[in-house]
């Protein structure tokens, strides 16, 4: 968050110092729990911050507790209530300072800039002479330059040059030096004008950029090293004092990692220690340098120092997180040639600088950001949710060698549909393997062979919505698994024309899981075969209502803009081509002079759409039509400028071009676009953060109505599906499931259903893959119906896959003795599968699985009936008496007083012998 700013924000709105303090504490503790506010209120609705926060009196009274994370000393109620103080004010702060565009909608424009934009700049620059041109927008005399190719070997400053620009895109504006990325956007800058080829100039080192790369830090450290060892490098650093305690940390293993600040720097810029500052108070000194090039400064002990509130100029939060774990985890890991890194949010969050902040950490490593920064892919996280503790494992093996599915030949290779139950003992891999069976079913016979290579596609194709998992369990239901009612509160309204109420309730039908699925691939229509697939990159995505879905009379203005290429906007029957309307106050003015439209005001939704539609909207931008605000019914590409053509009847006369990618009159559900609700608002811009890329790309990349097609296969995967009640949560689907009756077979049947009145049948690209564990429930009394329409395929204990050596252990004979055993005195099904020992690296390994999960599941196989126990693992005896297995210990139990005697069976107790174990009775 924007400390000082808003700070000094609050105390401009006439609060008091002490006041202003305590609102930015307040704010401060939020951020500490939810993490970085900027980033929670680009995601999320104030309200839906507040309401995490609201404590009533009713609640007080019933000594409810509280709702938040935010731990709260004193009165709860009055506490939780200047938290949402606080909020509020933060939320109104940043509202006001969004009048000026923001980071994102800044580093996008940025993004847009072209030679052409960059040339008309230096005109200007030309124009009104250099002094002129830099006191326009505020900036001051620049250390970097940009050489003006072909201008006489003129040099431009290049930071105001890339602001000057932004004015001269399309219903663009040049922002000041002030709210240029919040007066911080050198690497901005720079980094677009190297990306367009211009070449960067700086007086003072002949024209060389200052290098603060990696690389540049860790060769200085070199220098440095060589330094201390033999005094080699002394014209570099003979000059440098003592440190005096700022020491920078290096990235790389050495046998002191610590180095003082002020000489690595003078190093780089090439400058003797007098003409630089040490410390971090200033941008340009020593420390602040480091810092904000991803670096870890400490003190003498190499602890890292906390951030003085009062430099706003070091860098902060998330886009600070992301440098120190690319600085000291990702790039270490990938020179050293690991596969891997794993990264512990505790540790990352004490070199960043943060207090109490393991939230902005999480934020920062599971964002998009990093992962374009880093190069990696999405990671895997395990341990708490947002807790010190939590890990974040990141595969360093390159993208570009993970196996794809081809984008213009979707796999049918199996379009015979499959219904498959994998089954066996406990442990033998059967969820395991329904991964490789989902791919070969949408990806044909490119599996790859390795694990970690397979669950990368897997979990592409899950992104994309081909691949739905389930767990049967007692509870699960038909309306858990196909439709449902589902309370809805009086406030959501699910069409654009139906009125919100303010309380209450109603019971709406909502589609389970298999439901769902079926309803994606009954709409699939396979992949594009045209040359080149669509991708999100450079792209905004918009949603975007056509008309009013709950209006009769709108309906067809959805099928028009289908046939006629074209997306349809109402709001005010004007031409908006005149370029005078690029600028929204002439939009208002225009719009007040109509009758309807009169009271309208500047920044009201009606003008923000329009203005989004006439100036923002570019082509190459993304449409996700919607029908209502729960379903989605077409994705399409823009491809025009505005255009207006006025109806006869009035009204929805502005126009864009638009290549139409997908459509389905009927819908498929939001959710499967956009992780938020969407709200009512006709046209407006998505959080790119909460979009599902991979799902919507494939939508993007749908045949066209008139190619021809195969749809995509989908896969669900439903694991111990026996554990459910079978004929209870397929219903009526159960008929359904079989070949000819699916949709386009030759019986073809469909169902009405219950909840919501819908006709439903199955399609023929949906595969079922379902597991099932044979020591729950005998396979002989899973549902008749339900075995008649799935093939079974048998996965048992596979021995050959285990080692045969771990510390003298061979796991095959272990394995083997064990399930003979267990065959002879129990039966086939309840036999152990190997999985139970794939990891086993050392006896300990062996011993600890022994322990705690096959001698419990033997105990229960034969209902505590240790004997047997004792038999299986080889520790049974013939003689009476006390016995010291390898495994267990028995002792004989002495008989209370007036029950001894010779007519009395013996009677022991067992227990797991502790210490290491003995295998020798299990290796014969």
């Amino acid at each position: 968050m924007k400390l000082q700013e808003f700070r000094k924000w609050l105390i401009d709105q006439g609060q008091s110092d002490a006041t202003a303090s305590s609102r930015v504490s307040s704010a401060r503790r939020v951020e500490q729990y939810l993490g970085d506010l900027d980033e929670q209120f680009a995601q999320d609705s104030l309200d839906n911050l507040l309401n995490r926060f609201a404590y009533t009196t009713e609640d007080a009274r019933a000594g409810r507790p509280n709702p938040s994370p935010v731990p709260i000393d004193g009165d709860l109620r009055t506490g939780l209530a200047s938290l949402q103080q606080a909020l509020k004010h933060y939320h109104a702060f940043l509202t006001e300072q969004n009048a000026n565009p923001d980071r994102a909608t800044q580093q996008a424009q940025v993004a847009r800039l072209t030679r052409a934009e960059i040339e008309a700049a230096m005109d200007d620059c030309d124009r009104l002479g250099l002094a002129a041109f830099l006191a326009r927008g505020g900036f001051v005399k620049p250390q970097v330059w940009v050489a003006g190719e072909d201008r006489g070997e003129r040099n431009y400053p290049a930071k105001a040059v890339v602001a000057a620009a932004m004015g001269h895109l399309p219903g663009g504006r040049s922002p000041g030096a002030k709210h240029f990325f919040g007066g911080f956007g050198e690497p901005q800058a720079f980094a677009r004008l190297e990306a367009l080829g211009y070449r960067l100039l700086r007086p003072e080192a002949e024209g060389e950029e200052i290098p603060f790369s990696r690389d540049a830090v860790e060769a200085a450290m070199d220098d440095f090293e060589e330094y201390r060892a033999s005094g080699a490098h002394a014209d570099d650093f003979a000059g440098f004092g003592e440190p005096t305690g700022y020491w920078v940390r290096s990235t790389r293993p050495r046998p002191d990692r610590r180095f003082p600040s002020k000489p690595i720097v003078g190093k780089l810029l090439h400058k003797p220690a007098s003409a630089f500052s040490g410390g971090w108070s200033q941008p340009q000194t020593a420390a602040a340098l480091l810092h904000n090039a991803g670096y870890v400064i400490t003190d003498e002990s190499d602890q890292p120092l906390p951030l003085p509130e009062s430099h706003v100029h070091l860098m902060r939060g998330a886009e600070r997180t992301r440098l120190v774990a690319l600085n000291y985890f990702i790039a270490p890991a990938r020179e050293a040639g690991k596969p891997a890194v794993t990264i512990r949010v505790g540790d990352l969050h004490d070199m960043s600088g943060l207090v109490r902040n393991w939230a902005n950490v999480c934020q920062a490593l599971e964002g998009p950001k990093f992962r374009t920064l880093a190069a990696v892919s999405e990671p895997r996280r395990t341990g708490p949710v947002q807790g010190a503790s939590t890990e974040y494992t990141f595969s360093l093996i390159p993208t570009a060698s993970m196996p794809e599915v081809p984008a213009g030949e979707p796999s049918m290779s199996n379009t015979k549909p499959t219904n498959l139950i994998l089954f066996g003992p406990p442990g033998t891999g059967k969820t395991y393997a329904t991964a490789a069976e989902a791919v070969r079913l949408l990806c044909g016979a490119a599996v790859p062979e390795d694990h970690s290579e397979l669950m990368k596609v897997y979990r592409r194709l899950s992104d994309e919505g081909r691949i739905e998992f389930v767990t049967f369990h007692q509870s699960m239901s038909y309306e858990d698994f196909v439709e449902g009612l589902r309370p809805e509160t009086g406030g959501e309204a699910e069409d654009e024309g139906e009125p919100a109420t303010s309380a209450g309730f109603r019971l709406k039908p909502f589609p389970g899981i298999f439901r769902r699925i079926a309803r994606r691939a009954e709409s699939s229509r396979g992949r594009s075969a045209k040359a080149g697939a669509l991708h999100l990159e450079g792209r905004q995505v918009y949603k975007m209502s056509i008309g009013n879905s709950a209006l009769p009379q709108d309906a067809p203005l959805f099928a028009q803009a289908l046939a006629e290429g074209c997306t349809i906007f109402g709001f005010a029957d004007l031409d908006w081509s005149d370029p005078r309307f690029a600028d929204p106050a002439e939009i208002v003015s225009a719009m007040q002079e109509l009758d309807d439209w009169a009271g309208i005001k500047p920044g009201s939704p009606s003008v923000r759409m329009t203005h989004i539609f006439r100036n923002r909207l570019k082509p190459g931008d993304i449409l996700i039509i919607t029908k209502g605000n729960l379903l989605v019914r077409a994705v399409g590409e823009v491809t025009g400028e505005y255009e207006f053509q006025p109806r006869p009847e009035g009204d929805y006369g502005h126009r864009r071009a638009v290549r139409w990618l997908w459509s389905d009159t009927e819908g498929v559900p939001s959710s499967e676009f956009y992780r938020k609700k969407f709200s009512q608002l006709t046209l407006y811009p998505l959080v790119p953060e909460e979009l599902n890329v991979p799902a919507l790309e494939r939508y993007m990349n749908s045949s066209a109505p008139e190619e021809p097609s195969t749809p995509d296969p989908f896969v669900l995967i439903i694991d111990e599906i026996n554990r459910a009640n079978v004929s209870k949560v397929f219903g009526e689907l159960i008929t359904l499931l079989e070949e000819d009756k699916r949709l386009g077979g030759d019986n073809e049947l469909r169902v009405t259903l219950p909840y919501s009145g819908g006709r439903f049948g199955v399609p023929q690209n949906l595969h079922i893959i379902g597991t099932m564990n044979t020591a729950d429930r005998s396979i002989a009394l899973l549902d008749t119906a339900l075995r008649r329409r799935f093939t079974f395929r048998e996965l048992m204990p596979d021995p050959n896959v285990l080692s045969s050596n771990v510390d003298g252990i061979d796991l095959q004979k272990l394995l083997t003795t064990l399930n003979d055993r267990i065959e002879y005195l129990f039966d086939r099904d309840h036999q152990i599968g190997h999985a139970y020992f794939i990891r086993c690296e050392t006896k300990e390994d062996v011993d600890d699985v022994m322990r705690q999960k096959v001698i419990p599941l033997l105990a229960e196989y034969f209902y505590e009936d240790w004997s047997k126990v004792a038999a299986v693992l080889g520790d049974l005896t013939p003689q009476e008496g006390d016995i010291d297995g390898a495994f267990l210990v028995r002792r004989r139990l002495t008989a209370p007083a007036g029950l001894a005697g010779d007519e009395m069976a013996p009677r022991y107790r067992w227990k797991v012998k502790e210490g290491a174990f003995s295998y020798q009775n299990l290796q014969p």
